[in-house]
Order: C-alpha cells, then sequence, then structure tokens
C-alpha cells in the first residue's frame, strides 16, 4: 500500500508539474480545450444552430452568452489523477495502456456533457450555473474517475490466477 501511494504521489507530482509547463498549456492543452470548444458546438448544431465555436469559446450567437473551457474545466486534470493511479498500480503496461485509453475517454464523454450542460445553464441561470460548475460537476467528473478506476481493478482481479492459499 505504502508503495501505490508513494508512486501515486509521484506521478501525481511530476505529471501537474509537467501539465503546468508553458510550452505543453500552449501546445498541447489550449489546441485540446479549442477541440472541446468545436466537438461540443458539432454536437449541439443539428439541435440548435445558435452556437458558435471559436478557439477555446462556445458561444450563443442570440443572447451572446458564451463558455471558456479553462485549466481545470478540459478534464486533463482528472485525467492525470486516473493515469497516476494506473501506472502506481501493479499491472501489464497493455492493461494499463488500455485502461488509460478507456479513462481518459470516459472522463472526456463525461467532460463533453458537463460542457454543454453548464453552457445552456449559464444562458438561463448565472447563479445555478455557479454552484453546478464550482460544486456539483468536478465531483461527478471525480466519481468518474473513481469509476473508471474501480472497473480496472476489477478486470486486473479476472485477469489474475486465483492466489493459493497460505493454509493448507
Amino acid at each position: 500500500m505504502l508503495r501505490f501511494v508513494t508512486t501515486f504521489l509521484l506521478i501525481l507530482a511530476v505529471l501537474f508539474t509537467l501539465e503546468m509547463l508553458t510550452p505543453v498549456q500552449e501546445h498541447i492543452i489550449a489546441p485540446f480545450a479549442s477541440i472541446l470548444a468545436h466537438l461540443s458546438a458539432a454536437l449541439i448544431l443539428p439541435f440548435d444552430d445558435t452556437v458558435v465555436a471559436y478557439g477555446k469559446v462556445l458561444q450563443f450567437k442570440e443572447s451572446g452568452f458564451a463558455v471558456s473551457i479553462e485549466a481545470g474545466c478540459n478534464g486533463v486534470e482528472a485525467a492525470i489523477v486516473l493515469i497516476a493511479g494506473i501506472c502506481a498500480f501493479p499491472a501489464t503496461w497493455s492493461a494499463r495502456i488500455i485502461a488509460i485509453g478507456l479513462g481518459f475517454l470516459a472522463i472526456q464523454v463525461l467532460n463533453i456533457l458537463r460542457i454543454i450542460s453548464l453552457f445552456y445553464l449559464g444562458d438561463w441561470n448565472l447563479e445555478y450555473f455557479s454552484w453546478i460548475h464550482l460544486y456539483l460537476w468536478p465531483t461527478l467528473i471525480m466519481l468518474d474517475v473513481l469509476v473508471v478506476f474501480i472497473f480496472y481493478l476489477r478486470y486486473l482481479s479476472k485477469q489474475s490466477p486465483p492466489l493459493e492459499s497460505a493454509v493448507d
């Protein structure tokens, strides 16, 4: 357990430090936020043609209300926590890579739902938007990370041969 916690914290520190570097923010994080904004707009447009995306901003053409997908709102930090947990737990690298890929996808699917729901909620009521943005959605995203990690652990437990009893 101590090995897991130490490795987990070390990986978290390294990945969060890397994420905060200016070149990483400029060349990876900002373009990724832009992709999220445009993907959100693409999902909305078949149902609502009053939406436009530019850069990392999603905006209603008519009301002018907009959301900007900033650091902390792009799911990258949640993915870092998941990656640290997966890498700290003993498993094959192929299992880890598959879990990271599927976990990242699960986080981003929920994050797109979060972005779209907050976008409409903010246009409707800023008070509710603020509370749900600051408290409810971050909790749900981290719960998603926990659920993905639990599924990963269950998968690993089914792959491992049963331990022989120490007492015969």
